[in-house]
């Protein structure tokens, strides 16, 4: 299995259909488009997938839902779109670029501070005390929904904390692996990301967002409407949804059988 961790020029057209998932002569290239924060749970998607599916190499290429939406509409190619939220997916599909999406996990946001070295955020009512506050830029999914959890913070602890909050955001990031970053290399005190991502990093440590605050992000995946390799898409796509790539997820730290919130 391929893996891109950075999203690289994808040939426009449609390349011609080599093969099929049942093993036959020639191999089938199958290019999944993934959020970012899919990144290592998608990498050991993809090779469950290739086991079970002689024949198929899966090049999977991770960047911010909203990068990788713009290249769909650029007329890349690809044969799936996998999404961290409903409204990049629902954008392509009024455009007509991808097929009926689903949700097939969910995320939860997370506060992180560095696991080591002192730090002024403990907890996250004590978000205002940030020096460097890090996020994600308005229109990437894991921003949007920062977003949203600063709107309902101010119904918890006042509108003064959530302006203060605001004003304490040192940095805007295209993808929440930019985000984490920040607080791994000491540039930020504080960051909000997806519990996944926090979980893969040995160098933060995770404050949990009060439920009465928190919001549950919503993962949807769809078949592109021009792939060349459809029944390759449908299957890997069906593959996400099953059980074998649910525990997967799961392990990872996804929550599946969810709808979103």
């Amino acid at each position: 299995m391929l893996v891109v961790t950075a999203l690289v020029a994808v040939a426009g057209g449609c390349a011609p259909e080599r093969g099929a998932p049942d093993g036959s002569a020639e191999r089938v290239e199958l290019v999944v488009l993934a959020a970012s924060s899919l990144t290592d749970a998608f990498a050991e998607v993809g090779e469950a997938f290739e086991r079970a599916h002689a024949g198929v190499d899966v090049r999977t290429v991770f960047a911010g839902s909203q990068t990788l939406r713009l290249q769909l509409e650029q007329g890349a190619t690809a044969d799936v779109f996998a999404s961290a939220d409903e409204d990049h997916m629902a954008a392509l599909k009024r455009a007509g670029l991808v097929e009926s999406g689903r949700v097939f996990a969910c995320n939860d946001l997370v506060v992180i501070v560095p696991r080591d070295g002192e730090t002024p955020v403990g907890a996250f009512s004590e978000l205002d005390r940030a020096h460097r506050l890090v996020v994600g830029a308005p229109n990437v999914p894991v921003g949007a929904y920062t977003r949203r959890v600063l709107e309902r913070s101010g119904s918890v602890y006042g509108e003064a904390f959530a302006e203060r909050v605001r004003v304490r955001i040192a940095s805007q990031e295209t993808n929440v692996r930019l985000v984490r970053a920040k607080v791994e290399l000491g540039e930020a005190d504080a960051a909000i990301v997806y519990r996944t991502d926090a979980m893969a990093s040995s160098a933060v440590r995770i404050l949990e967002i009060p439920p009465e605050v928190a919001l549950r992000a919503a993962y949807p995946i769809a078949r592109v409407r021009d792939s060349s390799r459809a029944d390759a898409a449908e299957a890997f796509v069906a593959f996400v949804g099953s059980e074998a790539g649910a525990t997967i997820l799961r392990r990872h730290g996804f929550v599946t059988g969810c709808a979103g919130g």
